[in-house]
């Protein structure tokens, strides 16, 4: 969904969610407990996010992400986010987007501020500032070609199919008031594949992600990987 005015002026778009981002203090324990969970490999490990003080690992389902970050040295937004959760958590959601300049000219009408603007390999990305969204750190990304996605490395399209989940479907941010944040993401324009839930007296943030499972059986069955609730939908 995105705003009626944004639709007006700048006509068809494609906004999907296309990859969800988790901070913890150990990558190598979180490496450990995603792949026994959710039967995934690491794909790639970004040379790139040493720009931001991390490591990082990512993991491959359908032709989505899974990542998961971590600080590796001190004064890093990962490391105050771990300090403010108490612990692993949420971080970030990537949108995959067909119209990056509309839609940064869009919000920056709007007040956001970006916090972090950059070119890749055949791909543009920016972060739009969380303060401004609320909730959760969001990043808006345009590959060269659609439905490609550098930050996934050169071989993600090889990966082993896991035979747990297939797809992410969505994801849940808790913050003080939904319905507004609900409203304002959705004046933004990147009210997409999230719902809103309160955090009541716990710090807001990216609380739990929604995937396609492969076994219907399965329907319904939460897991608790790296901080976040991972749920699975047949």
């Amino acid at each position: 969904m995105i705003s009626q005015g944004f639709k007006a002026v700048y006509g068809s778009f494609m906004i999907r969610l296309r990859q969800i981002a988790l901070v913890a203090h150990s990558l190598d324990q979180a490496i450990t407990d995603i792949s026994a969970a959710l039967d995934v490999d690491v794909i790639y490990r970004d040379p790139g996010v040493g720009f931001f003080g991390l490591h990082n690992a990512l993991f491959c389902i359908g032709d989505q992400f899974l990542e998961v970050v971590s600080p590796i040295q001190e004064g890093t937004t990962a490391g105050r986010l771990l300090e403010k959760l108490g612990g692993d958590g949420g971080y970030m959601a990537l949108y995959e987007v067909d119209d990056l300049d509309a839609r940064i000219d869009n919000v920056k009408s709007l007040g956001i501020r970006t916090v972090w603007e950059g070119t890749g390999d055949a791909i543009r990305g920016r972060h739009l500032h969380p303060r401004d969204t609320g909730g959760t750190l969001v990043s808006l990304d345009q590959p060269d070609i659609a439905g490609e996605w550098a930050w996934g490395g050169p071989e993600w399209k090889s990966h082993r199919p896991s035979s747990v989940v297939s797809g992410i479907d969505s994801f849940t941010v808790s913050v003080p008031d939904p319905e507004s944040s609900r409203a304002h993401w959705t004046t933004l324009g990147i009210n997409e594949a999230v719902r809103f839930t309160a955090c009541g007296n716990q710090p807001e943030g990216l609380t739990e992600v929604t995937m396609k499972c492969v076994d219907r059986s399965r329907d319904g069955e939460t897991l608790n990987v790296c901080g976040v609730t991972i749920t699975l939908r047949a």
